[in-house]
């Protein structure tokens, strides 16, 4: 049995999730991509390069001669403003947007190369670019895609997680939650009350094939609020961080470097480090998106969350693919959660003020108000 075969296997004994069929056959990159540019936090420069791996073998980064797969297994849990994937004293840092890139665009196998300019380091970062995934999923688009094999020639079905319970991750006014249903559906909100140029912002979709995720989530890019960059800065992060990097908002002056490419451009952003963090539950070169209605509701506010070591990302993303990973929910007997909202036109399927939530293990009452 390949490694992959046995990773799907583990899975499939997790009873919060099922692994269906999706009818396809995993795939992975026709040609090799290139790339190389400068990483947001370090400011060093790194060269990726992304080759056809065989079936079942999935992604994963090579790194001095280390194998990192990208999977939660992996995940650091704090880390600063960004994904990082670690694996013997071995890190990569900022991985969400080009696994957003890979998993949106069926890319189920691939090897990722990457290396730096600096002899000795033990730390690297992807290229940031434009602060979206653009330039990945155009560069996927050039070379194309073609039917993976394993090493004995044969194809491979691709498979899919389908959420079978009503799982969430709950931290102050922050939450994602996850609910069973029939394909992917994401629903994102986020609040920045004192920077009115971006506001209380919704987007939700069920649509998130490769043409979808091309032409509506992988050109946004990252954003952060001008009054906050002095201080990352003396952090020692954002050293590769510009205006060519980031769409900049200033709470009393509005957006610095206009124009958006969305009006909800800020939102759409988070759907696309979504799609990037929960691909992190693919292993063996299935389907990592979780088929469910994820809801998730200022996860990421600000961009960050600050503790005593500086900013460091909100990992509930990742927490929440652990515990369907590991089914840790069935811990908590009755959870009462109750959420405001600020109503959203035209984004949801109705007007939210507020909601209650009940859940108990196999049982779930959602309440409107």
């Amino acid at each position: 049995m390949s490694v992959g075969s046995a990773a799907a296997k583990s899975l499939k004994l997790s009873p919060l999730i099922s692994w269906r069929n999706t009818g396809k056959l995993q795939q992975t990159l026709a040609d090799c991509i290139k790339r190389s540019g400068r990483g947001l936090h370090s400011g060093d420069i790194s060269t990726v390069r992304i080759l056809p791996a065989e079936a079942g073998s999935g992604r994963y980064f090579v790194f001095r001669s280390n194998v990192i797969h990208a999977s939660i297994d992996n995940a650091v849990k704090a880390s600063a403003l960004c994904t990082t994937l670690s694996r013997d004293g071995y890190s990569v840092r900022t991985v969400e947007h080009l696994l957003s890139a890979l998993e949106a665009s069926s890319v189920d196998n691939c090897c990722i190369e990457i290396e730096g300019s600096k002899p000795g380091d033990q730390s690297i970062e992807v290229p940031i670019f434009d602060g979206s995934a653009k330039e990945w999923v155009e560069a996927i688009d050039q070379v194309g895609l073609k039917v993976a094999v394993d090493c004995s020639g044969k194809c491979c079905e691709k498979m899919a997680p389908y959420l079978n319970e009503p799982v969430h991750v709950l931290k102050n006014d922050s939450f994602v939650t996850a609910f069973p249903h029939s394909k992917v559906r994401i629903t994102c909100g986020i609040d920045f009350p004192q920077a009115p140029a971006i506001g209380c912002q919704w987007f939700s979709s069920s649509l998130f094939d490769g043409s979808f995720h091309f032409e509506q989530i992988a050109s946004s890019r990252t954003f952060c609020l001008y009054e906050e960059v002095e201080h990352m800065r003396s952090l020692g992060l954002i050293k590769g961080g510009s205006a060519e990097t980031a769409i900049i908002c200033s709470v009393t002056s509005g957006w610095l470097n206009p124009p958006l490419r969305f009006h909800d451009e800020p939102c759409r952003h988070k759907v696309l480090d979504l799609i990037g963090d929960f691909s992190l539950l693919a292993q063996g070169g299935h389907q990592g998106l979780l088929v469910a209605h994820v809801i998730a509701y200022k996860v990421l506010n600000r961009g960050i969350c600050k503790n005593r070591q500086g900013y460091v990302k909100d990992d509930l993303y990742n927490r929440l693919t652990r515990r369907v990973y590991s089914h840790n929910v069935s811990a908590e007997n009755i959870l009462h959660m109750r959420i405001e909202f600020v109503k959203s036109e035209n984004i949801l399927p109705y007007h939210i003020k507020s909601y209650q939530l009940v859940y108990a293990p196999g049982t779930i009452v959602l309440s409107i108000y």
